[in-house]
């Protein structure tokens, strides 16, 4: 734990994970009905998705219709293989259709979406620039889908570098942290295809690599989906909702000093603006420093 009591922003990071993304949705419905602010989202795969129409101002009921459309079967478009076997060009169509042709500075929400150089090995993470192309990027399993050329530099999903994105987060200001993992569990469904063998070889080597780096995230979601599948859960939408919603109404109870602190923080603020209009300012500036070192303990 490394909460930071003077900084009660809410970063929360949506991880990888297809079709299970659903579950993502159940988070979201937690915060809105413990009425906590997120003031900054990140997110890979299909966490940038969920990410995205959170940050563009989607409500509840846009990611229920959103839920109906994250079923990959149908949202996958094949193509001669050549760097791939499918094309995002159906997730290319949803997100503009949904969110506009727009870039990611426009969010109303601070956004970050995680990608992977396939050339150097690199994390390449998006806050500005054209969002349908991060997205896409940021879906693109290497080996299925054809990767994404933006600005010179060939891109693929960001789970192999960062499937739950915490760190950038830590950068964009957040002073807590909310770490989503849909693969919390290490179980995996028997593969019944070549694409579920690709998929199963991925989760495990990136499962254990995601367990290192939400370490250091002050709530950590760690969810067992190992019963849904990664490509169609069309029949039981509100059952993975209620996954990612059940335990994270769980888990915002230890932010109940959240109100407090930041009753605190506007109180401190409070006293010290109106301090140099009743004391003289080098007896002002002394009050200051005794109180922020008081805050601060």
């Amino acid at each position: 734990m490394r909460w930071n009591f003077l900084n009660t922003k809410i970063g929360v990071a949506f991880g990888g994970g297809a079709a299970k993304g659903i579950a993502h949705i159940g988070v979201l419905k937690a915060f809105e009905e413990k009425n906590i602010k997120i003031s900054y989202v990140s997110g890979t795969s299909v966490g940038a998705i969920v990410a995205s129409y959170y940050a563009f101002g989607k409500n509840y009921e846009d990611f229920q219709e959103l839920a109906k459309k994250l079923n990959y079967k149908d949202s996958i478009s094949w193509t001669i293989p050549k760097k791939g076997f499918f094309s995002t060009k159906s997730i290319r169509e949803m997100i503009i259709k949904d969110l506009g042709d727009v870039n990611i500075e426009d969010a109303q929400i601070p956004l970050a979406i995680c990608t992977t150089d396939i050339s150097t090995g690199e994390q390449v993470i998006f806050h500005r620039g054209n969002l349908a192309d991060a997205i896409c990027a940021s879906v693109c399993v290497p080996g299925a889908f054809i990767p994404q050329v933006i600005e010179g530099r060939t891109l693929v999903d960001g789970g192999i570098t960062e499937n739950v994105p915490v760190s950038p987060l830590y950068k964009m200001g957040a002073g807590i942290i909310v770490a989503v993992d849909l693969n919390g569990v290490q179980k995996y469904q028997e593969p019944d295809d070549t694409f579920a063998i690709i998929s199963n070889a991925m989760d495990i080597a990136i499962d254990l690599r995601t367990r290192e780096q939400i370490q250091d995230a002050d709530i950590i979601l760690s969810l067992d989906l190992s019963k849904y599948n990664r490509l169609n859960n069309s029949k039981c939408i509100e059952e993975l909702i209620n996954e990612g919603y059940r335990p994270m109404i769980d888990s915002l109870s230890s932010l109940s000093w959240y109100r407090n602190a930041n009753y605190i923080e506007f109180l401190k603020k409070l006293i010290i603006e109106f301090l140099p209009f009743r004391i003289p300012r080098v007896i002002s500036n002394i009050y200051k420093k005794k109180l922020s070192q008081i805050f601060i303990k």
